[in-house]
């Protein structure tokens, strides 16, 4: 009697060599990496990652160089008239020191409230004279040459008139001379380009002074 065993077909499957070889390749495969750019990082692999260095920049991130701030408007205390300590420096003789206390006091006393340099009572005690002289000229807007019979023979006072002079030859209108007591022939050659303030007036051309000295103020600003 024939036995009822059968055997598959080999032809149903595949070969066992190439099955072998479908599986090798099937476990020689590497898993796919998937790039994380910093934008799709998980916050605490991102929080961990910026404490050890920092990010990487890209074109776009670039860091621009910290700029300044930048002032709004003229800073009053480095421009216009507060950018000196005085408004006028008031230069004047020994003997003519009743005429120009009166002409610091009429300017101070002003609506505009200028500041006045007066050598007898804002000059520093132990300075030298000529440094004195010098500085409080620098410091002023303004230089009034109070030009009587005594300025012109005290070499003090020529020399803030000529140091007046040097340091702004060009300036209009801020060295004012004020002449007292002197004839037009009198007046000295250095200011023969310069009008002057006639003291022979009512009120010893202290007004004039006082409208020249504000005029200079108001072209700064």
């Amino acid at each position: 009697m024939a036995s009822s065993t059968s055997f598959p077909d080999p032809r149903s499957k595949k070969p066992l060599g190439k099955m072998a070889d479908w599986f090798r390749q099937a476990l020689s495969k590497k898993p796919t990496t998937t790039h994380v750019s910093p934008e799709n990082r998980p916050s605490d692999i991102s929080q961990s990652s910026s404490q050890d260095s920092p990010p990487p920049l890209g074109p776009s991130s670039e860091v621009s160089p910290t700029l300044p701030p930048t002032h709004m408007g003229a800073d009053s205390s480095s421009s216009g008239r507060w950018s000196k300590d005085y408004d006028v420096c008031v230069c004047h003789s020994e003997e003519d020191l009743a005429v120009a206390q009166e002409l610091v006091s009429y300017l101070e006393g002003s609506t505009s409230s200028l500041r006045c340099f007066l050598q007898l009572r804002d000059a520093t005690p132990g300075g030298a004279i000529v440094s004195e002289l010098c500085q409080a000229l620098s410091n002023s807007h303004c230089r009034v040459l109070l030009i009587t019979p005594g300025f012109l023979q005290d070499p003090w006072c020529r020399y803030q008139m000529l140091q007046a002079l040097s340091e702004a030859p060009g300036a209009e209108g801020r060295t004012i001379p004020l002449m007292s007591g002197l004839s037009r022939a009198a007046y000295p050659a250095e200011l023969r380009f310069m009008y002057f303030v006639d003291g022979r007036g009512p009120d010893g051309g202290f007004h004039q002074v006082k409208e020249a000295v504000l005029r200079y103020l108001r072209a700064l600003s």
